[in-house]
């Protein structure tokens, strides 16, 4: 449910879903439930429609499927909802049908594989095995991991043990590939954008990569584009406040005189920048309040931070939310 752009996270995979024609959509939830459920509610205005299936503790990746699977028919898509991605849905359907699959995993090449777990496919592109991340001096059998994304056929879904917690990276798909049931890896084409957002610099390279393009969307942020940032209406900017492109102002936001944001900057809803306050690089949430003459630079600010007047906060800073950093303070990451 974090921000992007001033969308929460979600949105963008129901945006991508919808783009390839999958507007019914179950979201297999287990923490903080209700949020959601008040960000998104039933999808009406995302152009889907929204299910909810709730476990009452955290089944893992495969149970949390399971959970869901009595709601599932035909054959779904299933995305991990850390997965930023343009990936053509509709060309990977397309080789699921034609391989003639059972299952078919998005597999992405990586420079440095070692980080994650690996997956082998034979020259045909059937899987042929699931490799735990291979230590240091251990020789890598190929560069392609699992992307989360996956096409299965719903009734495979009986497979996977009821109420426990269950891997699907693990137990699954390892079982399905011994078992010789026909499954696929798709890469997808070259320019294929994917990102994992689970850690704060990752998370922070997405809204980059959405504010310059990198990738594709139909979901905008709220507003329109001015020379090259997006403003919400109800921005209010102060004598010889600058904005600086590419970035992103949201609802109410309002920039005291001099302040200069930007660029790659990205501001919430209710946000004041103040006086020759800068902003460059940095992620603020909603309801923030930055003071007079203060420095922030490539950091991550949470809902209803306060800044005092002069503080600088400098690259890799990561705040919790309604922190109170004093005056002149000085914080790096």
């Amino acid at each position: 449910m974090v921000p992007l752009l001033g969308q929460p996270f979600l949105a963008y995979q129901l945006a991508l879903l919808r783009e390839h024609g999958v507007t019914d959509v179950i979201l297999a939830c287990s923490y903080r439930v209700d949020d959601v459920r008040q960000a998104l509610g039933d999808g009406e205005r995302l152009g889907v429609r929204l299910r909810y299936v709730v476990e009452t503790e955290p089944l893992g990746t495969g149970g949390g499927v399971r959970n869901a699977a009595d709601l599932a028919r035909g054959t779904i898509f299933v995305l991990n909802g850390d997965v930023l991605t343009d990936a053509d849905l509709t060309a990977m359907r397309h080789l699921h049908e034609s391989r003639g699959s059972r299952t078919t995993i998005f597999l992405v090449p990586v420079a440095d594989p070692r980080a994650y777990g690996l997956v082998e496919c034979d020259p045909a592109g059937r899987l042929t095995r699931f490799r735990e991340k291979p230590g240091a001096d251990e020789p890598l059998t190929t560069n392609t991991i699992n992307a989360g994304v996956y096409l299965i056929d719903a009734a495979l879904l009986d497979r996977i043990p009821a109420g426990r917690v269950v891997s699907i990276e693990r137990e699954f798909f390892p079982a399905l590939i011994a078992d010789r049931v026909p499954c696929f890896g798709w890469t997808g084409a070259a320019s294929t954008y994917w990102r994992d957002i689970g850690s704060p610099a990752a998370y922070r390279d997405a809204q980059i990569d959405l504010l310059t393009g990198r990738v594709r969307s139909s979901l905008r942020p709220p507003g329109s584009l001015h020379e090259g940032s997006w403003l919400a209406p109800t921005v209010r900017l102060g004598p010889a406040a600058r904005v600086q492109p590419p970035s992103a102002l949201g609802e109410r936001v309002v920039l005291g005189a001099g302040a200069h944001v930007g660029p790659l900057a990205v501001v919430g809803d209710d946000s004041q920048i103040g006086e020759d306050a800068r902003v460059d690089g940095a992620i603020l949430w909603e309801r923030v309040r930055v003071g007079r003459g203060a420095t922030l630079r490539e950091c991550i600010v949470p809902s209803g931070v306060t800044i005092g007047p002069h503080a600088e906060l400098g690259p890799g800073v990561v705040l919790e939310p309604h922190a109170i950093v004093p005056p002149h303070a000085k914080l790096s990451g």
